[in-house]
């Protein structure tokens, strides 16, 4: 539908569809995102699907789409332009200049939006888990995250796909979903449970696993009536379903005897799953039980003999049907659940088809000796040696005093600045001092409560930010032509992003970053500065699917600076990145180390890993011969991110930011195609 109309407390939520097949939307991201709205009963959002064909057929969508949220279709060309930059789904606030985009980041956004339009669903809350952290950790880095948000329904997407065959494959990633759900709970209270769990052991004789149990029914959750015994349920169902009661201490936490408070931890029994990530139920629950269900009515109907083979995934989803809401919000989305059959369970056993064995690293290797000069000479014996290019300014600057106040670094909060304050406890009333808040160092930096409350960079750290920042704006405003696209991957507050959209006003300018909060803060400091050539998008940087000419990087921890050469290049654009947390620094999905074939030749990927370990050895307060070692050791690694780029049609450059003082990772890696 065209003519969007908008006003400025609406957010649009942007969602694919290209089919949908015997109920299911296709792509399952948009099936997950209706699913989580429909189960908040969130109504705040404009939800738009995008059509990505031509001739996607939407006759039967009211069929299964949720009726009490409205939904306008639209075709791809009627997107925003900072959407259109972004792979789906994807959530803007009007002006349409912040964005968030992936299904990790816009399903938090909907249960964090859905709780501050009513504050007393406490529930909605508490699905982004312990410490709001459930998804939060970006794909590349956290391997349950890859699997909830991308391989688990692009692999259930292939499988309904090929369903029309008579034996479809059973996708690796439900086997890697079932051994998940077979390993130990670990929780922040863990030893605590642990112990009461081998209290109630005791008390009844080893009793069954929860996956032997027989699922609880909504009626057991919501109980109130005292004739109901808990102890015929597990530890672990006790816990969990107290929780959804909003019983604020289950009756299982009492406190256990002496024999029990003795018992060595390996005599502890472990705890087992009731819901994807553990003893609770969280935002995982909800984007898998849309994707497992399609996965289990094909199951059912044409390989119903292999269903044995999931007797956990099996009881998972027939409780995860019993939380209060879930069945309700299958409804309004016409997924009807299946009534599985009661399931022999094997989970010590290793599934036949499953092996861990992908991503093991060599163990064994007879040449190999520790430490980063036995690796050093090494490389230099091939002819490769430590080397800086010269810098092309080491005296440029702003000027600073000449700057609006909003462009400094000065004026971004402090993210890594912790206020604590003396909590007045009943248990300790004899404390009688005021409560006083104080700063923890961090890095060797500090500041005063005063520039706390400010917001405000204690003046020696915002000095090093200032000489950080006229490095890599003075390198990218001599490669800047008018009309380019900039983009400050992982930009944090955007120090680097507002000062070149400010220094550059005929260019446009992206800050991509993951953290809500970091980006909110730089939109602040642009709002005060009136900028209008700036977006902002929370995401992932694998979900920027966008045309840019320059891609920049400032402190990208660990491989986040190899994803970012990577974007650029794939982009052809050029790039200049300040690494940071070598020690971060190993094999993904993506990537494997060494990069370049030079270093491939020379090197294993332990004596790799040896000199990213010691390159994180700069910092100011090591003794100065170490942190030579620790400068070469990162001159070293970039050498081989530069050769690996280089080997791809770059001329790059790694040079050393001046003054050396400015950062204890100090390093420039500069690209540009040839």
């Amino acid at each position: 539908m065209k003519g969007i109309k908008k006003n400025l407390t609406e957010e649009y939520l942007y969602l694919d569809f290209s089919h949908q097949i015997e109920g299911c939307i296709f792509p399952l991201h948009t099936s997950v995102t209706l699913f989580l709205l429909s189960y908040c009963d969130c109504k705040i959002f404009k939800v738009c699907l995008v059509l990505t064909g031509e001739s996607a057929d939407t006759s039967l969508l009211k069929n299964v789409l949720s009726q009490h949220v409205e939904i306008q279709i639209i075709s791809r060309q009627e997107l925003p332009l900072i959407v259109q930059n972004c792979c789906l789904p994807a959530v803007v606030e009007s002006p349409d200049s912040f964005c968030r985009a992936g299904l990790a980041v816009v399903l938090r956004h909907i249960v964090q939006r859905a709780y501050d339009a009513e504050p007393s669903k406490k529930g909605i809350l508490e699905l982004l888990g312990f410490k709001k952290t459930c998804l939060k950790a970006c794909a590349e880095v956290s391997q349950w995250t890859r699997l909830c948000e991308l391989t688990i329904p692009l692999s259930i997407e292939n499988f309904l796909k090929e369903s029309c065959d008579q034996h479809p494959a059973i996708p690796t990633e439900i086997l890697q979903l079932e051994k998940k759900l077979s390993e130990p709970v670990r929780v922040h209270n863990d030893d605590k449970l642990r112990r009461q769990k081998l209290k109630q052991q005791k008390a009844a004789g080893v009793g069954p696993t929860l996956a032997q149990e027989k699922v609880k029914s909504q009626a057991h959750i919501q109980e109130t009536s005292e004739d109901q015994d808990p102890s015929s349920q597990s530890l672990e169902l006790q816990v969990a379903f107290s929780k959804l009661t909003v019983q604020e201490h289950p009756a299982a936490l009492n406190r256990e005897p002496a024999h029990i408070r003795r018992a060595g931890a390996c005599a502890l029994p472990p705890l087992e799953h009731v819901f994807a990530e553990g003893l609770y139920f969280t935002l995982a629950d909800l984007v898998l039980l849309p994707c497992v269900h399609h996965f289990l009515v094909v199951i059912c109907k044409k390989l119903s003999e292999r269903l044995v083979e999931f007797p956990l995934l099996a009881a998972w989803y027939q409780r995860v049907q019993e939380v209060p809401g879930v069945k309700t919000a299958a409804s309004r989305c016409g997924i009807q659940f299946l009534h599985l059959p009661e399931l022999p369970t094997t989970s010590s056993e290793q599934h036949p088809k499953f092996s861990e064995a992908a991503g093991a690293e060599e163990h064994s290797d007879p040449s190999f000796i520790g430490g980063p000069r036995p690796t050093m000479t090494k490389l230099m014996e091939k002819g490769i040696e430590v080397m800086f290019s010269p810098h092309p300014c080491p005296t440029w600057t702003l000027d600073w005093n000449r700057l609006p106040a909003a462009v400094s670094p000065k004026e971004d909060t402090m993210n890594r600045t912790f206020i604590f304050r003396q909590r007045t406890s009943t248990q300790h009333k004899t404390s009688e001092r005021p409560t006083q808040p104080y700063v923890r160092r961090w890095r060797g930096w500090s500041a005063t409560p005063k520039e706390v409350e400010q917001g405000k960079m204690s003046s020696d750290r915002a000095l090093r930010k200032q000489q950080q920042l006229n490095n890599l704006v003075y390198v990218v405003t001599h490669q800047a032509r008018p009309g380019d696209r900039i983009v400050d991957f992982c930009s944090g507050g955007g120090h680097v992003g507002i000062v070149l959209a400010h220094m550059l006003p005929s260019c446009q300018v992206t800050l991509i970053e993951n953290k809500e909060l970091s980006l909110i803060r730089a939109k602040k400091r642009s709002d005060e500065l009136g900028l209008s050539n700036i977006w902002f998008i929370q995401a992932n940087m694998e979900y920027f699917t966008g045309l840019f000419n320059i891609g920049v990087a400032l402190h990208a921890c660990g491989v986040a600076t190899d994803m970012v050469i990577e974007h650029c290049i794939k982009t052809r654009a050029s790039f200049v990145t300040c690494p940071c947390c070598y020690g971060f620094v190993q094999n993904t999905s993506k990537f494997s180390f060494p990069k370049s074939e030079q270093f491939k030749k020379t090197l294993s990927y332990k004596e790799h890993m040896i000199l990213c370990r010691f390159a994180d050895q700069t910092a100011v307060q090591l003794p100065p011969q170490r942190r030579l070692i620790g400068k070469q050791c990162m001159c070293l690694v970039d050498l081989d991110r530069a050769r690996a780029a280089e080997e791809r049609g770059y001329s790059v450059q790694v040079i050393s930011m001046e003054p050396e003082s400015c950062s204890p990772k100090n390093n420039m890696i500069v690209g540009v195609p040839i």
